[in-house]
């Protein structure tokens, strides 16, 4: 598991096809203080697995799922990447529950300063619509933001200067694609009101969907 804040920036050093998918050698711009064989690091936002871990570098294998599903496919080599290494159990929880599991990519729609800040809008991929909500949060290339503004084919966030500097984001332009992770909690909530009563029975629980909305979780 992760938060969604980032740790700091990588660089692809290596790229080569395995098995039907990639092997990335990895270079961070941070110390991997006592790394893990095995260990669990997320990629922009793609949970991989990091072996033969040296001073601050490392390599990760990338799945044929993984690079349908994500954008790391179209990183080259040179290119820079967002990283955060697993949280543990005694840390901070900065930002929200992050699986690391990216649910599909997105494209920037438009990219506006306002002051400090930039409002980045991007495209609401087709099924996740309903789980994006105003002031909810959301995952995007594994940084933790909070939604500005959302309606059935866009939604936008409001990126502080602190994150346009640490991450990728400050370098991306319209048009480029992002992995997106929404929310775990609207997705168990989502199955659990999916699931009938043994029996097949009307459902006893009090919560349901009117529950739900009337109680501001969802719209």
């Amino acid at each position: 598991m992760f938060t969604g804040i980032i740790q700091g920036r990588g660089v692809i050093f290596e790229k080569r096809p395995a098995g039907g998918g990639l092997v990335f050698g990895i270079e961070a711009d941070f110390d991997l203080d006592h790394p893990a064989e095995g260990e669990s690091i997320a990629v922009n936002g793609v949970c991989l697995t990091a072996r033969e871990i040296g001073g601050r570098r490392f390599l990760a294998d990338v799945s044929p799922e993984s690079l349908d599903r994500t954008n790391l496919g179209r990183v080259a080599v040179g290119g820079a990447v967002n990283l955060e290494r697993a949280l543990k159990l005694s840390d901070r929880l900065g930002g929200h529950l992050v699986s690391g599991h990216v649910d599909a990519t997105a494209a920037i729609v438009s990219r506006k300063p306002l002051g400090d800040y930039v409002i980045f809008t991007f495209g609401v991929p087709e099924g996740l619509g309903r789980y994006i909500i105003e002031k909810g949060s959301i995952t995007i290339d594994g940084i933790s933001l909070t939604v500005n503004r959302v309606d059935e084919r866009s939604f936008s966030v409001s990126i502080i200067p602190h994150t346009l500097e640490i991450t990728t984001l400050g370098k991306l332009a319209q048009g480029d694609p992002v992995n997106l992770e929404v929310d775990l909690i609207g997705k168990y909530v989502e199955k659990l009101l999916s699931v009938q009563p043994a029996g097949g029975g009307a459902a006893s629980s009090p919560i349901n969907p009117a529950f739900l909305a009337e109680h501001g979780f969802i719209k």
